[in-house]
């Protein structure tokens, strides 16, 4: 499972060959949460404070997660995605 990013405490993952519609896993100490890319919804658990964080990243990288999932379908190493600051 590949880590994209990482912030504030916050991990970034996607897991290889993962199940659609395209999204990412983010970690938050013992919390953890599955985002959509595209509409954002989330499922799981992350303190609302870290998910508006997470869904603020989101939105900046947009086109970036997708291109990430589309690598990590095809089991590539995705790309780095710069840190929300």
């Amino acid at each position: 499972m590949p880590i994209i990013s990482q912030f504030l405490g916050v991990v970034i993952t996607m897991y290889w060959d993962d199940h659609n519609p395209g999204h990412f896993h983010a970690r938050y100490g013992e919390y953890e949460a599955v985002v959509d890319i595209k509409s954002g919804a989330a499922s799981g658990k992350l303190p609302a404070r870290v998910l508006g964080l997470v869904q603020e990243w989101r939105i900046l990288n947009e086109q970036a997660l997708m291109e990430d999932w589309e690598l990590c379908r095809k089991q590539e190493l995705p790309k780095q995605i710069k840190p929300l600051e």
